[in-house]
């Protein structure tokens, strides 16, 4: 005996993102849960680690760093609580003030150089790489043989020939001045070396603090170095001298710690002194990049034409900006939102009986047609199939996937409305 289908009441249809997994409880609400979003730092491909949810890059060996750190912190904090005191009372209170304040200088362009983005270039997107493919692609002379692509460009800059390599790893030609770091597995851009003492690399956006780091290193050597002399000096003149090294053998330790130090800081300070005076980087000098080869006059096109200039454009010059934006939000590939217009989702909808008995569960289908709009479908409550409401009495295009997902019930190929268990399962199906 068939039985007429119950009448529905009218009911509002929402639209449901397809990114989304929607809940039930045990009611029957909608419950969304917000999908989470990576951040490019997260799924960075080069060989760094990433601090501070981002804010904080450097090279994965930082072992070094941490060495460079503690003998700076070690060595002035014995001077300021050993010697600092005696010559403060005996000489002048400006020599703490003037190491404290060098001290923190010290640490600060040392971090700053740590921590920041050295300037790496972006990696090309497989699109990017494709593209570039196919520019550096020749056809073949002749059948049968192989010629392979270039893998260098030249660029005329100042009238000087500059050559740009293609980078294997990075899919790019690399700027000029730049050069893939074999360590931190990434292009740099004015990549001058890599540096463990500070745990990361020296680039165009760091170059500047490494200089300012290794400058006042050199003299932060030499003034405490200077000042335990003085302290020891003062100190044998009430005795002797080996007698005023017993007194206080922190002041040893730290006269040999920077006598052995300073001689490389300030070496290393005055080869980049020399560096930035001719605005060369240390990749460029170890090359011999813009040295005279076989009497071919060559120049270095990126000089500004004097020391001075050179200095102020190292020194004074604008800081780029990061072009990685490790903090920002990955963006999902456009090819991939775009497969999913002609999907929709299953979801739930509270529809009250004839009887007004209370809310019955019904399950709604969602979906968005070819030309961006929405329709939706109720199943009917006797299980026929062929009973079908369609918002705005539109029938459903041809050739549109549909997707549904039964909460607390289960996939009947028979009845696509059936409920017949309590797992959640997902299935396609085609008009």
């Amino acid at each position: 005996m068939d039985t007429a289908p119950l009448p529905v009441k009218e009911s509002s249809y929402v639209a449901v993102a397809t990114d989304r997994v929607s809940e039930y409880s045990d009611t029957g609400s909608t419950k969304k849960m917000p999908k989470k979003m990576i951040r490019k730092w997260e799924v960075f491909p080069g060989r760094n680690k990433f601090c501070c949810n981002g804010r904080i890059m450097m090279a994965r060996q930082t072992g070094i760093f941490y060495f460079t750190c503690i003998l700076i912190v070690v060595t002035s904090g014995l001077f300021f609580g050993f010697d600092c005191p005696y010559l403060a009372k005996n000489v002048t209170p400006a020599i703490p003030a003037f190491g404290i304040a060098l001290f923190i200088f010290v640490m600060s362009t040392l971090f700053r150089t740590s921590f920041s983005d050295p300037g790496v270039i972006p990696r090309a997107s497989p699109d990017e790489a494709a593209d570039i493919e196919k520019q550096i692609e020749v056809p073949n002379s002749t059948p049968g043989t192989y010629r392979p692509p270039p893998r260098t460009k030249e660029v005329v800059i100042k009238g000087q020939v500059v050559k740009l390599k293609y980078c294997f790893t990075c899919k790019i030609f690399r700027p000029p001045r730049a050069s893939h770091c074999s360590l931190c597995d990434n292009c740099v851009e004015r990549f001058d070396h890599h540096c463990p003492w500070v745990g990361n690399c020296v680039g165009r956006r760091n170059y500047r603090y490494f200089y300012l780091f290794i400058l006042s290193l050199s003299i932060l050597c030499i003034y405490i170095f200077a000042c335990v002399l003085t302290h020891l000096i003062l100190r044998s003149q009430e005795d002797n001298f080996l007698h005023a090294m017993r007194d206080s053998p922190a002041s040893v330790i730290e006269a040999i710690i920077c006598f052995f130090s300073v001689w490389s800081v300030v070496g290393l300070a005055g080869f980049h002194t020399y560096l930035v005076a001719s605005e060369q980087t240390t990749n460029e000098d170890i090359k011999g990049s813009y040295s005279a080869k076989r009497g071919q006059e060559n120049f270095n096109p990126f000089s500004q034409g004097s020391i001075f200039r050179n200095c102020l454009g190292v020194l004074c010059g604008p800081t780029p900006p990061s072009l990685i934006d490790s903090r920002g939000f990955v963006i999902p590939d456009s090819s991939q939102t775009q497969g999913t217009n002609n999907v929709g989702t299953n979801t739930a909808n509270h529809v009250t009986g004839s009887n007004g008995s209370g809310p019955v569960m019904k399950q709604m289908i969602s979906y968005q047609t070819p030309d961006g709009s929405i329709n939706s479908r109720l199943p009917p409550t006797n299980g026929n199939s062929s009973a079908v409401a369609y918002k705005d009495s539109q029938s459903p295009p041809q050739n549109v996937t549909y997707t549904e997902v039964s909460e607390g019930g289960r996939w009947n190929s028979n009845d696509p409305y059936s409920s017949l268990g309590s797992q959640t399962q997902q299935q396609s199906f085609h008009t």
